[in-house]
């Protein structure tokens, strides 16, 4: 086999995949491409705001994050469709009150006029949650994104009791960054996520970044709420791993867990290329089946489309 090129079977490694090469993994799959719950695409200033506070990561997290696709809106979803990501959430999120409406009219006018776009929403503990998460899901968002780091609240607070339990009854899948990377917030880890599963167990919860750096408990939460989904985002790869390798007990557990792992890249917004994270993933070794389920079956299903 040529160093740099994909093998015949996707099981197999080699080193230095690039996103050219990308479509040759899925396709030797035998799949339609790749089911990518974690990409994000914002409003441009908020964009532009969130590139400018990667650029002083060090700052932040004292190791640099250069944004690897810091491209215009349409060369971005040419991007994604050139390595197969054929649909893709927005996953806007807010950081203070008032945000979180204004951003749930902006994903669903991406969505309607992009049709790459799976309509997406968000909330925050404000008043008026319950009743735009019940407008939100009425006009047909199929995921929603919570950040409780960046949000600096707690989710299992009582005012979003309600639109839990909304999203709960409606299977609608929320990817919940709850996980105390890159920074400890007050209320992440899987203590707070945790209480809201106790309230909502059939909450069907995708929990970012596998719950980095709290791998292992936010495993054991997936293994005991059959609707806890583990994304992929950034896990497993080098610049992680410098900060928060995955245990070796944890990396069992995704093995093992294969219907309810799910692909996520954190496109555009990851300080290396695409291909890393497929890499990283391939370098597992867990099998093709896995690597079906993981990179396209779960999240198809999950953001309601197959091929």
């Amino acid at each position: 086999m040529a160093a740099g090129r994909p093998a015949s079977s996707a099981g197999e490694v080699a080193a230095g995949l690039t996103d050219a090469q990308v479509p040759g993994v899925w396709q030797s799959l035998g799949l339609p491409g790749l089911a990518d719950i974690h990409v994000h695409f914002l409003p441009a200033a908020m964009m532009a705001k969130v590139w400018g506070y990667f650029d002083r990561a060090e700052q932040h997290y004292g190791m640099a994050w250069p944004i690897h696709y810091r491209t215009s809106e349409d060369e971005r979803i040419a991007t994604l469709r050139e390595l197969g990501v054929s649909r893709f959430p927005t996953l806007c999120y807010p950081h203070k009150p008032g945000m979180a409406l204004w951003l749930n009219d902006w994903c669903a006018a991406f969505a309607a006029s992009h049709p790459e776009a799976v309509h997406s929403a968000t909330f925050f503990p404000e008043p008026g949650v319950t009743g735009y998460v019940r407008q939100a899901l009425e006009a047909g968002a199929r995921v929603f994104k919570v950040h409780v780091q960046v949000g600096g609240f707690d989710p299992s607070e009582a005012a979003l009791d309600e639109a839990w339990g909304l999203l709960s009854d409606a299977g609608v899948p929320v990817v919940v960054h709850c996980g105390s990377g890159p920074l400890p917030g007050a209320h992440t880890g899987p203590g707070p996520i945790g209480q809201v599963l106790r309230r909502h167990p059939e909450l069907t919860a995708v929990l970012a970044h596998a719950g980095a750096p709290e791998y292992v408990e936010h495993l054991a939460l997936a293994r005991g709420y059959r609707n806890v989904w583990l994304d992929t985002t950034m896990v497993g790869t080098p610049y992680l791993d410098r900060v928060a390798p995955v245990p070796a007990q944890a990396l069992a557990g995704y093995r093992d867990l294969g219907e309810r792992i799910v692909l996520g890249a954190d496109f555009p917004n990851i300080p290396y290329s695409y291909a890393r994270q497929i890499q990283s993933l391939l370098e597992w070794g867990f099998g093709d089946d896995w690597l079906r389920q993981v990179l396209w079956h779960n999240g198809a299903a999950l953001m309601g489309y197959q091929s």
